[in-house]
């Protein structure tokens, strides 16, 4: 499983020309998913995620995580995060895992990161055409895999 975390001033999903959901500041993680993954890789990386200090503190130092600074969080499925482009120009996705592994894994990341949080995710639509907005804040932007923990 891979996350995706960008540190925002602002998301938001719009499907079909309407907002389908917002945030404030606080994360937007673009979720993927591979056939391999597990609960063992979702509470790995919910744990992650949600003490991951990239917020500054009073003295402008990356020292706070989204909890301490009361942030939002919006999770979008993303199974491009899974692309493969070894062979030619062309992006492979055969390591991204089929709907039917795939949206009961990401509803499963969703509800385990609202219940360590403690409040409510806002979410994309598992697997509708969206157009996500945001302002990346820094930018900060974290890469983390559950198969290659570094």
């Amino acid at each position: 499983m891979r996350l995706l975390i960008q540190r925002v001033r602002q998301a938001k999903v719009v499907i079909a020309e309407k907002e389908f959901s917002s945030i404030g500041k606080g994360l937007l993680v673009l979720v993927g998913i591979e056939e391999a993954d597990s609960q063992e890789d979702i509470d790995w990386l919910v744990g992650k995620l949600c003490r991951l200090r990239i917020f500054d503190d009073e003295q402008g130092v990356m020292n706070l995580d989204v909890q301490q600074i009361e942030g939002d969080v919006m999770v979008v499925s993303q199974f491009t995060l899974h692309a493969s482009t070894k062979k030619g120009n062309r992006p492979s996705y055969f390591r991204a895992a089929p709907e039917a592994i795939s949206r009961p894994m990401y509803e499963k990341f969703v509800a385990s990161c609202q219940q360590a949080l403690g409040k409510e995710v806002a979410t994309g639509s598992f697997g509708a055409d969206m157009q996500v907005e945001l302002v990346n804040d820094g930018p900060v932007t974290i890469w983390i895999d559950s198969k290659n923990k570094e």
